[in-house]
């Protein structure tokens, strides 16, 4: 479905999954509720990448909020198939439980990262500009030395940190510069 977007035919899904369509159907009865399993099972691949990227010996706030910046640029394949499939996905939000699912995840997000000890402002502006880097990252529009720049900087102020005392001096100098946008 990655490739082929919600309109793809359960014969191409169940032969590029080595099953029968019989087989297929046995586990999901319509394309529905195979389009709310993939969503359900990406939602709980992303929340289990970011836990393992949870340091617990961080006895300090912001430490989930750091674990979902090291999650979301670490380049996993959980993370990379998050925001580079999402596009082929149109129209799923219309189908009441991946809405259902959907809401559920964000509230869990909202109030685990609520709960992390930092200010609201800046568990959005940390949490929203990851996600950015990490699609900025799947679709290679962002040179590899200014992304690890980039989540150097996102690490510092999920810390507490702020732009003004944010060590340059551990890049040898100024920012790398972002890619250059083609027309």
């Amino acid at each position: 479905m990655a490739d082929r977007g919600t309109g793809v035919s359960l014969d191409y899904i169940a032969k590029h999954a080595g099953v029968s369509k019989g087989g297929l159907l046995h586990h999901f009865p319509n394309r529905e509720a195979l389009i709310v399993a993939l969503v359900d099972d990406a939602q709980q691949q992303l929340r289990d990448s970011v836990l393992q990227h949870l340091d617990l010996t961080e006895n300090r706030p912001g430490k989930l909020l750091r674990a979902y910046v090291r999650a979301m640029t670490s380049g996993a394949e959980a993370t990379l198939q998050y925001f580079t499939a999402a596009p082929s996905w149109a129209g799923i939000y219309q189908i009441p439980k991946v809405s259902e699912i959907t809401t559920a995840d964000t509230r869990w997000w909202n109030e685990n990262l609520a709960a992390d000890g930092l200010s609201p402002d800046r568990i959005l502006v940390v949490r929203r500009a990851a996600e950015g880097l990490a699609a900025a990252v799947a679709y290679g529009d962002e040179p590899p030395a200014a992304a690890e720049h980039a989540r150097a900087l996102l690490l510092h102020l999920a810390d507490n940190g702020g732009l003004d005392d944010f060590p340059e001096s551990i890049w040898g100098g100024p920012a790398p510069t972002p890619a250059p946008v083609s027309p």
